[in-house]
């Protein structure tokens, strides 16, 4: 709209002389420069209030992740052989004060499996915290700091359903451990739907996430996307890779709903939990049939990973599933749908057949590890 009026404003300068050109130019240039003033000026204001708030929050976690044996196979296209080993990580990212009891918000891959929480806030004061609280399906998640007399002020929750496309976005975070680093952008897109893959290695699905062309980068997650007037919109949460310029952000509407439902059950996940087989599976074609003497359908197995619940229940190489739980499966992403929808610990009755017999193994699941 500004550059129609602009564009009206030259033609009449045309028709009223030279003169009138150039005083109307230089008045509209001074229009421009002056809102672009008043803006640097909003995103400056916004920031200072902000920066306070904002968090970085060391993690460190241990669990378990999947190792290759054999990592030159995969360059030959061999199986590489894996197996599950324990591990120890020290990770960060970011967060914000959301209340004045000490609760902090952030992005639930952020903590997740933390065995130890140290939020570092702006004066430098380093305290414990401990996750009160996650959802994982939303991907958000609240920590809590106790007995802190200096913490700041929480940030408020703007409303994400007001914002327009192209207004001034602004993250605050923690990327690569550069404290308090500021990245500025627009809102590009609305209710985008995302597949992501998650540090486990399995695609993971958000819903009505706000595009941003702020960059986003590691250490960024779980700190704030606030507008010119310092409220939080959304929370930093992803990155199209190898794209520039494509972030994505929990918006606030999820948000307020998401943490009513954490602070009403501190603790308890939204999720159901991702059962692990650990197995390498293919298809079942002519070929495969040949050399195995099948004449069924299935999921062959390549190998089973040491370590796993499959090792454990006898699952080897050139096994072909059949069913698990009693469903006939007919190709390898039947047999992962079946298992990501049964939980760690539940029991799987996986029938294969091996050297013309079948039979059916029970096979307790396990959490899915990293990688």
């Amino acid at each position: 709209m500004k550059s129609n009026i602009v564009l009206v404003a030259v033609l009449a300068g045309v028709i009223g002389g030279v003169s009138g050109t150039v005083a109307t130019l230089n008045l509209s240039a001074h229009r421009v420069l002056a809102d672009n003033l008043d803006d640097q000026q909003r995103i400056i204001d916004a920031v200072k209030h902000t920066e306070p708030s904002v968090v970085a929050l060391n993690v460190t976690a241990n669990g378990t992740r999947i190792a290759p044996t054999n990592p030159l196979g995969l360059l030959f296209g061999a199986p590489s052989g894996e197996r599950v080993v324990p591990f120890h990580e020290v990770a960060s990212g970011s967060g914000f004060v959301f209340d004045k009891d000490g609760l902090i918000l952030t992005d639930d891959h952020v903590v997740h499996g933390a065995q130890k929480i140290v939020v570092v806030f702006q004066n430098g004061d380093k305290i414990p915290g401990k996750i009160f609280g996650e959802d994982y399906d939303n991907d958000l998640a609240l920590v809590k700091v106790e007995n802190y007399d200096k913490l700041p002020p929480p940030l408020e929750l703007g409303d994400s359903a007001t914002v327009q496309k192209g207004e001034w976005t602004i993250a605050i975070g923690e990327p690569l451990e550069l404290t308090q680093t500021v990245t500025v952008g627009v809102a590009s897109a609305f209710g985008r739907n995302e597949q992501i893959e998650g540090e486990d290695g399995v695609p993971r699905t958000f819903r009505n996430l706000l595009q941003t062309s702020a960059p986003i980068n590691p250490g960024n997650s779980g700190g704030p996307l606030i507008d010119l007037d310092g409220r939080v919109i959304a929370i930093n949460q992803s990155v199209a890779a190898p794209a520039q310029g494509i972030g994505f952000a929990v918006p606030a509407s999820v948000i307020k709903t998401s943490v009513a439902s954490i602070q009403a059950h501190p603790g308890v996940r939204n999720e159901s939990a991702n059962g692990f087989l650990g197995v390498q599976l293919i298809g079942v074609d002519d070929r495969v049939r040949k050399a195995l003497h099948y004449k069924g359908s299935g999921a062959v197995v390549l190998g089973a990973i040491s370590g796993s619940p499959a090792a454990g229940a006898g699952l080897r190489t050139g096994d072909v599933i059949q069913a698990v739980n009693g469903k006939n499966v007919f190709s390898t992403q039947q047999v992962t749908k079946i298992v990501s929808d049964l939980r760690p610990g539940d029991v799987a009755h996986v029938r294969i057949w091996r050297n013309g017999k079948t039979q059916t193994l029970r096979v307790r699941l396990a959490a899915r590890p990293l990688g």
